[in-house]
Order: structure tokens, then sequence, then C-alpha cells
């Protein structure tokens, strides 16, 4: 969970109040977020470096606080204490506008872009007024979205820049890094891209944000119409730009690789600190024309109506609120809502990007009705709990198949396309459920088959000592066109055994074992039929079938499935859909 550190006196100063920390604290409590500690700077210095180099330090006295993770308009004082002030009614929920409505400002994106970061939104704030306090917070958020939706700047990079000091129409582009040369920010001349790359390698701090593009053909850029260059993201901004104390007026670029937390972002950013401009709650549109030519205005600022019925609310949270009532408590979180007879129709503004279903809607509505304050009252029905009988039965054999010398691993449940299919040797048989952005290449599909994840434990487990016996009961993800979603969790059982000799029997043991378990006699309700399994070595294999039903396979590891995972003793496997196998026992 983020925490937002603020200082006590700004944060009642903005508030309007003067409260105790444990009414504070309380009110924290209330609103659904968390006082998590009240330090000051020397504190935190004594904590971490000693009290010599704690000695006058300022003792402003700090809250650390503790806010939801996809509560993005809470990360600096501004959000929180504009969001507290809506809570306490101590102000109405501020209503954000374009001025003037049709933007005078343009910014190209051009088709380079598209291969490396494609999206690019932008705004500007007019006539702002800016104090230390709020030019060091205005620096702050930009860090911890950042860090946030940002992904450390992998999904969302953010540049800020003096208004006054560039002209448009502005162009975000990408170039070779040769063809890059510009003053970067702070820095006392210029330096091509390459040779900032280099600088930043040697920055603790800045060298993360390198390997995001230093391997791309391309490198974004992005420039005014002199030819200046504001922002090389999502690395850094230039120097000529930079905002200052003294800045009245700020053009917010965003270059991202999801469009979506670009909007998120820049309204967050405006939510913010509009409050600071001489016309509150304002900000200047500027036309963005993509690589196809067709124009968008940003921001979009796109509040949206959710309706959700008042007794959908009353069943969530176990109240016997009116519709007037709950319009009330919403008011409270900044949803400004209208009762249409047993409906809410609530309106979202844009500092509510965590607003996505009715639920959420509910959610609120409990948050500020307090969960405290809901009557507790023993169900209307007679229940009693128990565990899920698929669930109990895998705990069951987790215990025999563990007595049979086997050590039980848990992998991670997303892996990468030549990890479950080129690695093993098998064709791209169209079951995976692909991930439309997974972060990283290792992780771009949930597994369908338990055995990648074995093989790479094995393999970071090579110098301890043979024989190696290793098993996982867990869930794989294959489609079906016959579940709600199009997928479906499958619970299998998999099993690895390792050692100079491949010791297929001891696989072949560990199913007898199982089976005998689970009530299965052999060749009654259990038989084997050879196969020709690429994973496995041509004649060591043999498919399980039971009542008719394939239920799992098991054989001696073909020698270049081992190459491919980089071992190099035999290793035997068996794997059985243990779900389906499950369904079978009474038969």
């Amino acid at each position: 969970m983020p925490t937002v550190t603020v200082a006590r006196e700004d944060l009642y100063r903005e508030l309007g109040v003067t409260m105790t920390d444990q009414e504070f604290e309380d009110l924290c409590f209330e609103y659904g977020i968390e006082l998590d500690d009240i330090t000051s700077e020397k504190e935190i210095v004594r904590k971490e470096k000693g009290e010599e180099a704690a000695r006058g330090l300022d003792e402003t006295i700090l809250y650390k606080i503790e806010v939801a993770a996809n509560r993005y308009d809470l990360l600096c004082l501004e959000g929180l204490a504009q969001s507290l002030r809506v809570f306490l009614g101590r102000d109405e929920t501020p209503l954000f506008r374009l001025l003037p409505t049709i933007p005078t400002e343009v910014a190209t994106i051009t088709s380079a872009t598209q291969g490396v970061r494609p999206y690019f939104v932008c705004a500007i704030l007019r006539n702002l007024h800016f104090t230390p306090t709020s030019y060091k917070s205005f620096i702050d958020l930009q860090d911890k979205l950042h860090q946030n939706i940002g992904r450390k700047r992998t999904l969302v990079a953010i540049g800020t820049h003096d208004y006054d000091t560039i002209r448009g129409p502005f162009t975000y582009t990408a170039k070779e890094t040769s063809e890059i040369k510009f003053k970067a920010l702070n820095q006392t001349e210029e330096y091509t891209a390459e040779q900032l790359f280099e600088i930043y390698r040697k920055d603790n701090r800045m060298k993360k944000y390198v390997a995001i593009i230093e391997n791309s053909p391309v490198t974004p850029i992005i420039y005014d119409s002199q030819g200046i260059v504001l922002s090389m993201p999502p690395i850094i901004n230039g120097d000529h730009s930079k905002i200052t104390l003294n800045t009245k007026n700020v053009f917010i670029d965003i270059t991202a690789c999801d469009l979506t937390k670009a909007h998120v972002t820049l309204h967050t950013i405006i939510a913010a600190f509009s409050q600071y401009c001489t016309e509150k709650f304002t900000v200047e549109p500027v036309k963005v024309i993509d690589p196809e030519g067709r124009e968008h205005v940003c921001p979009r600022m796109d509040e949206r109506d959710v309706e959700v019925d008042i007794n959908y609310v009353n069943k969530l949270i176990g109240t016997n609120l009116s519709p007037d009532k709950a319009c009330t408590l919403l008011n409270k979180m900044s949803l400004r809502s209208t009762e249409e007879g047993n409906k809410i129709k609530v309106r979202v503004p844009i500092t509510r990007s965590d607003i996505l279903h009715p639920c959420d809607i509910a959610e609120d509505v409990g948050i500020a009705y307090g969960y405290n304050n809901i009557e507790k009252r023993v169900p209307q029905v007679t229940t009693i709990a128990k565990q899920q009988p698929l669930n109990h039965l895998s705990d069951l054999l987790r215990a025999e198949v563990a007595q049979a010398g086997f050590i039980e691993v848990l992998t991670f449940a997303l892996v990468s396309f030549e990890e479950n299919y080129d690695k093993l040797r098998r064709e791209r048989d169209g079951l995976a459920v692909e991930i439309s952005n997974p972060k990283t290449f290792e992780f771009q599909i949930p597994r369908t088959t338990l055995l990648p994840g074995l093989l790479k434990t094995l393999s970071s487990n090579k110098k301890f000592p043979l024989p190696i016996k290793i098993f996982e009961l867990s869930d794989a993800v294959v489609k079906d066109e016959n579940a709600g979603n199009g997928t479906r969790n499958v619970r299998m059982l998999s099993a690895l055994h390792s050692n100079t000799s491949a010791g297929f029997e001891v696989v072949h043991g560990l199913l007898d074992i199982v089976m005998e378990k689970l009530g299965f006699s052999f060749p009654g309700d259990y038989h084997l039929v050879p196969c020709e399994d690429p994973t496995f070595f041509p004649g060591r294999q043999a498919q399980i079938f039971s009542h008719g039903k394939k239920v799992g396979i098991m054989g001696i590891i073909h020698p270049e499935v081992l190459k491919n995972f980089e071992l190099k003793y035999p290793v035997s496997a068996l794997e059985i859909d243990f779900e389906l196998l499950s369904t079978l026992i009474r038969i």
C-alpha cells in the first residue's frame, strides 16, 4: 500500500481545522485510510543514519498516511485534503472544466513512436501560484505516480514544463540516439542521447529508467516548434523548460504504453493542482493528432454515470438505507449522486478511476456510513462451513505424495509461451489464455501444464544431491468456450524424479500410490496406453486412461527438453488431470 507523507501543519491548514493526533487517526479510519506513523525528518534520519546525522534537521511533525493502491487522487497533500474536506462537509465536490473548451494548442504524434511508447496526452495549467510547499508536493506527486500507476515509468512517464519558455505546436516522435542532442535537466552542457545513457547508467536512481528504452531501435523525444527538446521519456526532461517556483503556466506531457493509465495520470495531476489556478479547477485542453491523422482533445475529462439499485447496496453492506440517505453518504465520498426511485445515479468524477462496478459504489456507501455502525445480526440461514471437496481431497493427497518421498514446491502460475510450449517441444494448441499487456516476457500466459515450473525449479536446485523428487498440486488455466468467462481452472498433479538414471519406475510407483489412495485398481479402473508426446522420450512414455477418459501422462523427459531447461541428469515425470480424475472416483 502506498504511503503519503505530509506535514501536520500543512494538512490542517488545507483542511481548515485543527485536531489532536488521535482525532485525525479516527478521521482516517472513518474515511478508509490509515495513519501509519507520526514522525519527523529528524526522527527518520536518526533511525536510518544515527544521532549525529540527525542533528540540526527539521523537527516538523510529519504524518505518514497509508492509502489504497488504486486511490491515485490521495497520493499528495492537495488531493488528500480536498477529499477530506468534502468528507467533513466543509466543501462541495469540485467541478473540473476545460477553459477554453476548444483547444488553441496542438501536439502531433508521429508513427515512429508506435513501436516504443505509442500514447501521448497533454494539457496546460494556466495562472498557477506555487508556494514552496505546493511546488514540492507537485514534484513528489509525479514521483509517486511514476512508481505506482506508472510501474516505475515502464507504463507511464510524466513531463512538466514551464509553458512560457516553449512554443507550440509540439511534436512527439522517436529517433535514433545519434540524432538526439540536448541539454538535459540539471546538466551543464548538451549531450547526445547515447552520452546521456552512459551518464545515467552510472546513476543509481536513473539507471533503472535507462534500461526501459536503451535496447529500443529508436528513442522517444518531444520537441516544440523551435526544435527545443522538452523531454526524452521515460528518462529525463530538458533543462530549458524546467519548472520553478516562479512558473505560472505548466505544460504537462505524458507518454505511455497504456492509454487508459495515461489519462488517469493526467486527470490526477489536474485534479490535485488546478485548485492553485486563478480560475480554480480549470485546465486548458490541447488538440492531439495521432499518426492516423485523427484528432483528440486532451484531457478527456470523461466523467461517467453509474446507476445502482438501493436494494443491491443494502444487501451488500447489511444496511437498510433510503436512496436519499445513500446519496448523502456518497456525496461525502466525492461522488455526486441523485435518487431516481429505487435507483441511485452516481456521477463519477475524474478523480475516482477506482470506481469500476456498482459494488465500488456500495463500498463507498459503507465507508461513509461507518462499518462500525452496521448492525451485527445473525444470518437468517443455517449453514455449516466446510472446505470445497476438491480442495479437501487435494490436501489429503498432498500428504500422501509427500509421504512417498516427494517434496512439494509452489511455482509461478504465469509462464512464457516459450516455456509452456517451445521448450517442451510442443505445438501451440490455442488453449493458452494470452495476457494482452504482460509486464515481462516471462509472464505471457497462465500455464496450461505444471511441467515448466517444476523443470525450472529443478534447474535452480542442481547443486543439491541426487535424487531429487518434487511435486506440485495446483491449478493450470485453459480456454473453455462453455465457461462464463471463456476460461477455466484445471487442478493438476505433476511430479518429477531426477537421478543418474531416469527412474521411470519411481513415477510409475507414485502413480500406483495415488490411484490406490483414490480407490482405483489396476487394470480395472485405470490402464496405460503407449503414446507419442514430443516432451517425452520415444517409447518411454504412456498415457493414463480411466473409465475411457485420458487423465494423465507419464514418461522419461526428452533430452532436448532437458537441454532447454539446462538439466544434465535424466528426469522422469508424471502429470495427472486431478480435477477430472476426482470426478471419476465414484464411477
